[in-house]
């Protein structure tokens, strides 16, 4: 009887996700190697995109007694109005390291950063509580992971024992994960499946399955929900890891057949071949085009083409600083056949008869203006966003200062972003505030996403009123960085109180003035464009 009951809940998200697909927005990630950042940073990113929690408050490392035990919960994401709920518990490690929190927890005092971005598996893998024994959802994973690791290495390893030995429990849409994990050296990309409800602790198999592969040094890798591991190299282990049956639950499930097949694809073995989390899906694959196009301009890329005609990672043709990701991550599509913005069906007669593009254009139409005027879906990068951020690990500098994350609210394409180091250990209350049913102009996400509103019903006009503000204030932020980072640097070798004082006191200074900046442009937005003045 479960097993039915299970089979028409699938059944169910299936078809909740084929009709309400824009319900389940997911993330986008780029990683960069140290050798094509224009710095020599090892820079990754994420965009949350979805409603998550975006209030950005620091835990602080602590030590334990040993023997001491930790609880695990589910519903740390905040995207839904169910609080956090203890699952079960786990050995506390006996040191902790001080980490940013968010809905997935992204970076820590060591320059350890992970970025998001879910990835379709096949039914058969799937688990979900109540009848789920897994108690590890990724973000509580990434969470012990920058509590409890400094490098990339260590951090796949630990998610993976972890997730082995606890089970791995789904918590978007019942699917896999993917993230993007770098420290000051390396960039990895790591996948991981739950393995159906079948699995419990006391059978003493794997609770999940997964695998790793490093990006070169002098490449880019991308994430758009869709798997980009393919051949599992483990001979090479300075570029591969896996779980030990990494090949043998495909075996078990028929996916693989390693008499009739030379070599196991991760990827065709644990990915659906249809629906929405498919490696065919226009979402996935529209996003993915648009990177390696704005990456690598010089060559051929199908529009059209499905995830297997890209290559796991790609050298850029030029070197990439955090402006340029972020640019990356601002984008709604343009110069691809995706851009809504481009649609014919925002063209109307000007007074003179000709045909112009509406002032109401937007690449970032809602349901019911597409609805209105026809206008097919197509998934940008920069999208319904909680949070986003950019985050640098600097291998030659200490880590308090040599580890930055870019943070931003809201949409990306229509936000801010600011400079947090690792080494800071609190964050202005108005970054961490949000309450989604109650409107405040001192919650900076409510401010970022009511820009974002604003700008987008009159974008043609609105979007250029945006730039001319915000870019002299990304302008002086990034100016200002050199400086502010000798500054911290000089108290660092004299008192290290002061240096992280200091650096409280800029992070603080930047996300206020931003904040209110955008605050005063609101009210410029709805005192130029109320009531049609701009007619």
């Amino acid at each position: 009887m479960k097993r039915s009951v299970h089979g028409l809940f699938l059944i169910f998200l299936a078809v909740f996700f084929v009709v309400n697909p824009y319900l389940a927005e997911a993330c986008t990630t780029v990683l960069v190697g140290k050798d094509v950042s224009i710095d020599g940073s090892v820079i990754n990113s994420h965009t949350a995109d979805s409603w998550y929690d975006s209030n950005l408050r620091v835990v602080q490392g602590a030590k334990y007694p040993k023997g001491t035990m930790m609880d695990v919960y589910i519903n740390l994401l905040g995207e839904d109005r169910n609080p956090p709920r203890v699952i079960g518990q786990i050995p506390q490690a006996e040191e902790t390291y001080t980490y940013f929190h968010v809905g997935y927890s992204c970076f820590n005092e060591h320059q350890l950063s992970i970025g998001e971005s879910t990835v379709g598996q096949k039914d058969e893998l799937q688990a979900f509580l109540p009848d789920a024994r897994g108690i590890l959802t990724i973000e509580q994973l990434e969470i012990l992971a920058l509590q409890r690791t400094k490098t990339a290495r260590d951090a796949i390893r630990l998610i993976g024992s972890m997730a082995e030995k606890y089970g791995f429990l789904p918590s978007c849409a019942g699917q896999g994960e993917s993230l993007t994990i770098a420290d000051p050296y390396e960039a990895w990309i790591f996948e991981i499946r739950s393995v159906g409800f079948g699995w419990t602790p006391e059978s003493k198999k794997s609770g999940a399955v997964w695998a790793a592969r490093r990006v070169p040094d002098d490449e880019v890798a991308v994430v758009t929900n869709g798997s980009v591991l393919t051949y599992i190299d483990l001979s090479k282990p300075d570029y591969f890891m896996a779980s030990k049956n990494y090949i043998d639950v495909a075996i078990e499930h028929g996916w693989y057949d390693p008499k009739r097949e030379k070599s196991f694809n991760w990827r065709n073995a644990y990915t659906p071949k249809t629906g929405y989390w498919s490696m065919y899906a226009p979402w996935v694959r529209e996003r993915l085009h648009y990177l390696y196009k704005s990456l690598a301009p010089s060559k051929e890329w199908d529009p059209n083409g499905d995830l297997a005609c890209y290559p796991f990672s790609i050298k850029p043709e030029k070197k990439l600083g955090v402006r340029d990701v972020i640019a990356l991550l601002r984008s709604p599509l343009e110069g691809t056949p995706f851009n809504m913005e481009e649609h014919p069906a925002w063209l109307v007669p000007d007074v003179n008869g000709h045909l112009s593009k509406s002032e109401l254009a937007t690449p970032f139409p809602d349901r019911a203006m597409r609805t209105l005027l026809n206008i097919p879906y197509h998934r940008p990068v920069s999208a319904r966003t909680s949070y986003s951020f950019v985050s640098q690990s600097r291998s030659w500098l200490p880590d308090s200062v040599g580890g930055v994350m870019w943070f931003s609210l809201g949409h990306p394409h229509m936000s801010t972003y600011v400079p947090v180091y690792a080494g800071v250990t609190q964050t202005p209350s108005e970054w961490r505030n949000f309450n989604m049913d109650q409107f405040s102009p001192s919650s900076a996400r409510w401010v970022f996403m009511l820009t974002g509103d604003l700008v987008n019903k009159r974008y043609q006009q609105a979007f250029r009123d945006l730039e001319e503000m915000r870019r002299p204030i990304e302008g002086d932020i990034f100016k200002r960085q050199s400086e502010v980072e000798k500054r911290a640097l000089d108290l660092l070798k004299k008192d290290k109180d002061a240096a992280v004082s200091f650096l409280n006191e800029e992070t603080e200074k930047n996300m206020n003035e931003v904040k209110q900046k955008f605050w005063d442009f609101c009210t410029f937005l709805i005192a130029k464009y109320t009531w049609n003045r701009s007619w």
